[in-house]
């Protein structure tokens, strides 16, 4: 059928086009509605920021990557980490990528992604410390430092029960309590025990092979599950394509191979 000139130009035409629905297996999203991604900008070099500001890291290029799969503008929003799932339950974001363990007890209130990424709870202890593993901390008189709302936090919770438990804001402040030999151990994954033992290396050992194995995944709203089988088919892909392996040998080229010499498989 051809358009007269003057009432349906080309423009127009596109413009229409532009406010149409994407229906994709019952989903409906705007085309021009960005992905508002929930993370906490303060775990390198998963979720940082650049000199400049701006949001960078593994989970931030991970996002502009889903973003592109899905033809969406994204936008990073910085939230502290016991703030991300009830930022998303309220619609304040769409998705949080930001390091998260699926965990039963996330999953009561959010739904999760496919595991894109395995890890572990490790040890970062005094270097003085006798702890060599997690049944030592299980003690009356041991001091354990956690971040609050982890699953490490969950954990020592729930099963150090004779240790004292320090609930602390920040990862700086649960590692600083190590060093100044006020706690025992410090409960997070492995990378961070690797990478704060790095920073510190005459005042703690790690203790890197992980005692309890996880997984992380991206959070998404339990009544979105046309988002949730989109990601799921973006994280195959990317995985696929090599994209997990690119952004390993990007920013974490020598933890790659200080946990391979270890004998202990690396994240992706």
């Amino acid at each position: 059928m051809l358009l007269a000139a003057g009432k349906y130009s080309m423009d127009h035409f596109m413009g229409k086009v532009a406010q149409m629905h994407v229906k994709l297996r019952g989903w409906e999203v705007a085309q021009t509605d960005p992905l508002r991604v929930g993370m906490e900008l303060s775990y390198p070099p998963f979720e940082m920021t650049d000199p400049q500001g701006r949001p960078t890291g593994v989970s931030v290029r991970l996002a502009e990557a889903l973003g592109r799969y899905l033809g969406r503008t994204v936008v990073v929003e910085n939230i502290a980490f016991d703030g991300l799932i009830p930022a998303l339950k309220t619609g304040k974001i769409d998705c949080i990528i930001s390091s998260m363990t699926a965990t039963p007890q996330r999953a009561k209130s959010i739904a999760f992604s496919e595991p894109y990424l395995k890890t572990g709870l490790s040890l970062l202890v005094g270097v003085k410390s006798s702890v060599q593993a997690e049944p030592d901390l299980n003690v009356k008189g041991r001091v354990v430092a956690v971040k609050k709302g982890t699953t490490g936090h969950q954990y020592a919770a729930t099963s150090l029960q004779q240790a004292r438990v320090l609930v602390l804001d920040k990862e700086s402040a649960a590692v600083m309590e190590v060093v100044q030999g006020k706690a025992d151990a410090f409960l997070y994954d492995s990378l961070s025990v690797y990478q704060n033992h790095k920073r510190h290396p005459d005042q703690t050992r790690a203790i890197l092979r992980p005692f309890r194995e996880e997984t992380w995944a991206v959070g998404v709203r339990q009544n979105d599950a046309g988002l949730r089988g989109q990601i799921n088919a973006f994280l195959r892909a990317f995985r696929e394509q090599g994209g997990f392996e690119k952004l390993g040998d990007e920013f974490l080229p020598e933890e790659k191979a200080a946990f391979a010499e270890q004998g202990i498989p690396f994240y992706f």
